[in-house]
């Protein structure tokens, strides 16, 4: 199954320029059954990287623009009465979907933003009662910019929970930005872009990623990491059991990317500050990624 890993990364670097560490983190949080938050500025291509994901793994794509008035039903769909049948029929909101991007999620209102708590954790929303599940595999991207917090609601620490990752895609190289304007006549748009690897494919890549080892010292690293950030004075709330889960798996993910059937410390250190930096409230104002490579640094490694 290396092809299909190979043919996902070059698809996605067809019109995602130099940034081959955020393209290999997505797919992480994509094989490990998890979900991905991109905290950017405006224009650095996280709307381009959810829809060229979606067209690589011929997979149903829908965007969600989130802003203050967005419902709780505009998301997960409603009952609606029909007429003609004299009976109500369910009316599917954009999360049917196998790649969800929610833009700026942030501006979404508490109540919107906790449509997505069920169908991130449980692949199911509940509408009147009644639970559906949605496509599988389900992957959802989240947007929201660090700089602009005007008529933004911060998403709570249930919903930061939910995400394996968060990243940012940062601004281009010089070199890359040029290579950009060379690309506009003659590179390939996200609607040319061709399906390499089919849903199925992506279930099957799932499974073998569970299927890496990892050793019981590598656990022992991740578990002692993970109970750090809960006794570190510096942290007000330390990372939650479903963040050791993620790290685990993302662990896992990682080393299926690499080529390897084993997990080693070196993909625990390289995910640590990505999975755990946006789980954990730093207190006094600290930085939660410097907390993060503090801890890297003086925990024990096996």
């Amino acid at each position: 199954m290396r092809k299909p890993i190979e043919l996902l990364t070059e698809n996605l670097s067809r019109t995602i320029v130099g940034k081959a560490d955020a393209i290999r983190l997505v797919i992480v949080a994509l094989l490990s059954g998890g979900h991905a938050l991109l905290e950017d500025v405006p224009g650095v291509g996280k709307t381009l990287l959810a829809k060229s994901l979606a067209r690589s793994i011929d997979g149903r794509f829908q965007r969600i623009q989130c802003t203050p008035d967005l419902l709780p039903t505009d998301i997960t769909g409603t009952n609606i009465w029909n007429q003609s049948t004299g009976q109500f029929e369910f009316l599917a909101g954009p999360v049917f979907a196998n790649i969800l991007l929610a833009d700026e999620i942030n501006r979404a209102t508490p109540r919107t933003q906790s449509a997505l708590l069920e169908v991130m954790e449980e692949r199911q929303v509940t509408v009147d009662g009644v639970a559906r599940l949605v496509p599988n595999p389900f992957f959802a991207i989240a947007t929201q910019n660090p700089i602009e917090y005007q008529g933004t609601f911060p998403l709570p620490e249930a919903q930061m929970d939910r995400f394996t990752l968060c990243l940012t895609l940062g601004y281009p190289s010089e070199v890359e930005e040029l290579q950009m304007l060379q690309r506009l006549g003659d590179g390939v748009t996200v609607d040319e872009l061709q399906p390499c690897i089919s849903p199925e494919d992506v279930l099957e890549l799932r499974r073998l990623c569970a299927r890496v080892k990892v050793e019981a010292p590598l656990q022992h690293y991740i578990l002692n990491l993970v109970r750090s950030t809960r006794e570190d004075e510096e942290i007000a709330l330390g990372v939650s059991p479903r963040g050791t889960v993620a790290l685990q798996k993302a662990t896992q993910a990682l080393a299926f990317l690499s080529g390897r059937d084993y997990a080693i410390p070196d993909d625990v250190k390289f995910l640590a500050p990505y999975v755990l930096s946006h789980r954990l409230i730093p207190s006094g104002g600290r930085k939660a990624k410097t907390i993060v490579e503090r801890l890297l640094a003086s925990v024990p490694i096996p």
